[in-house]
């Protein structure tokens, strides 16, 4: 085999794991980078590197038969122009961020690589021939292996990532230290955090400077750089969102900000595929009310019956639209315009609200927010104006009037009571109602019990319904026929894409569409 041979084969072989290696990492980037996340999404996801391996064997099979090298170089040339469509990355509802983690690893696997070429390429320094075979199948065998070498770069890098993410966190404590009037106010929970969150900065607004994390930001590192980059000496109120994946995950980051007050806005079968139990799940939400200083206010949704079987050893103000509690709304009236309500507390204050959100669930939250802002020194009758002001969250039932067709849009997450709330919204308005969703997703050995639950619960309020992954739609799909659900009026479409050219393309018989998009799975389901 001559150096010309080598030459092509080695172009054969980078410029498709250049690709592989990308889109390995993005899929990495969205299981979090965890180990255990990403092999076990691997080992479900074999036939996406079937293909790859074929290639792979194809192009060892021309290298090594005895077929001449020009014969060769058009085989490889031929694997080459297979191979690109094949690895070259799909495009992604939320692409792959070039993070500095991402450029850090990125370094690593080259360094890897070049490390694994020069060793096997030693022997042609001492003039020997069979490197070009070795050389060859160090290629081939880092084509092959391309998928996993994040794994590998993960573990290189880790004592560097464990030491960058320390000096970044003190640096945000060292921020915090210097703002010694800060209120901090620590928001968890299984469903509606980021509702409160929202809820919560737009009252607050009206009396403080505040700063909350924005979006999703409800990481050990989101929050670390909201703080870093955002928090300035003028606020006086920082709203920190805290999410959880993990047990530890909320005291991680309770010791970060070291809140003075908290909300728990829900508990539920939630994240159970890495929680495993829901008492895992409580335990860890409540990480957040052990966390509070004496004399630091816990606010808790006393209708969840999650939070209330938990119990809780402090004590705590509570809020509901169902029950007794130290806030609670009633006399409420719903409709698709809005939603106008009453809200009463424990020492007999009283006082009258409306707002252009739809839905209970939506006054749950604005509630539990009320509560904690009249307990931060606004007045009930100072917060109906900023309350009318309140707007959706973005993908959380945001609604969006495009002539003949209303959008609910609901398609950031999902989750048991997130799809009743969806199709109690769903119900209010008068038209062709029509479910576009994929389902639910890490519920663990609950999921295919609790989509079922979903499908019969949309069949008494859809007039079609559209599911989206052939997989995913087998328990929706089986629990719409459960309630006697015409299969005429079901349709599962492979992309969201697909989906909505389907429901645009329906005839609602003179009906205006109402079309609620259930969440939308990234592209790592």
């Amino acid at each position: 085999m001559n150096l010309y041979m080598v030459l092509i084969a080695t172009v054969v072989f980078l410029f498709p794991t250049a690709m592989a290696l990308i889109d390995s990492m993005h899929f990495f980037q969205l299981n979090s980078y965890r180990f255990d996340t990403h092999t076990k999404w691997m080992k479900e996801n074999t036939r996406k590197y079937l293909t790859h391996i074929i290639l792979s064997l194809l192009m060892l099979i021309a290298l090594f038969f005895d077929m001449g090298v020009k014969f060769k170089a058009v085989a490889l040339i031929a694997l080459l122009i297979i191979a690109i469509p094949n690895e070259k990355p799909k495009k992604a509802k939320k692409p792959l961020v070039y993070t500095p983690r991402v450029k850090r690893m990125f370094f690593t696997e080259l360094l890897f690589t070049a490390l694994v070429l020069g060793l096997v390429s030693i022997p042609a320094f001492k003039g020997a021939r069979p490197h070009e075979t070795y050389f060859l199948m160090a290629l081939a065998l880092i084509y092959t292996f391309a998928p996993a070498l994040c794994l590998v770069a993960n573990l290189i890098n880790k004592p560097v990532e464990l030491s960058v993410n320390q000096y970044y966190t003190n640096d945000a404590k060292k921020i915090l230290k210097k703002c010694p009037d800060l209120k901090i106010i620590g928001i968890t929970g299984s469903y509606g955090k980021t509702s409160v969150k929202y809820y919560l900065t737009t009252l607050l607004k009206s009396k403080y400077n505040v700063l909350m994390t924005p979006e999703s930001y409800n990481t050990p590192m989101g929050v670390v750089k909201t703080i870093r980059g955002s928090l300035k000496a003028t606020d006086e109120i920082f709203v920190c969102e805290m999410g959880a994946k993990w047990v530890g995950d909320i005291k991680e980051l309770c010791d970060i900000v070291h809140p003075h007050h908290g909300v728990i806005t829900s508990i539920g079968p939630q994240h159970l595929e890495s929680f495993k139990t829901l008492d895992a799940v409580k335990g860890t939400k409540f990480e957040l009310a052990d966390s509070l200083p004496e004399g630091g206010m816990l606010f808790l949704n006393g209708d969840d019956e999650n939070i209330r079987d938990h119990g809780c050893n402090r004590p705590y103000i509570s809020y509901s639209i169902e029950g007794d509690a130290d806030y609670v709304a009633f006399d409420l009236h719903v409709s698709e315009r809005g939603t106008s309500f009453k809200v009463k507390t424990r020492n007999g204050e009283e006082e009258e609200f409306s707002t252009r959100l739809i839905g209970r669930h939506n006054v749950l939250n604005i509630v539990g927010a009320i509560a904690i802002s009249h307990k931060m020194g606004i007045s009930l009758k100072e917060l109906r104006p900023a309350v009318r002001r309140l707007e959706g969250v973005p993908h959380r039932l945001q609604l969006s009037d495009k002539g003949g067709v209303t959008i609910i849009d609901d398609a950031y997450n999902s989750n048991p009571s997130g799809t009743k709330a969806a199709l109690e919204a769903l119900s209010l308005f008068d038209g062709y109602k029509i479910l576009v969703t994929p389902g639910m997703v890490e519920l663990g050995e609950k999921q295919d019990e609790l989509n079922r639950e979903f499908g019969r619960n949309a069949a008494a309020v859809c007039d079609y319904v559209v599911l989206v992954g052939r997989k995913q739609a087998i328990p929706i799909k089986a629990g719409l026929l459960d309630k006697k659900y015409d299969e005429d009026k079901i349709f599962v479409a492979d992309t969201i894409n697909e989906a909505l050219t389907h429901v645009y393309a329906l005839n609602a018989q003179g009906r205006k569409k109402i079309i609620l998009l259930e969440n939308d799975l990234p592209d790592n389901y």
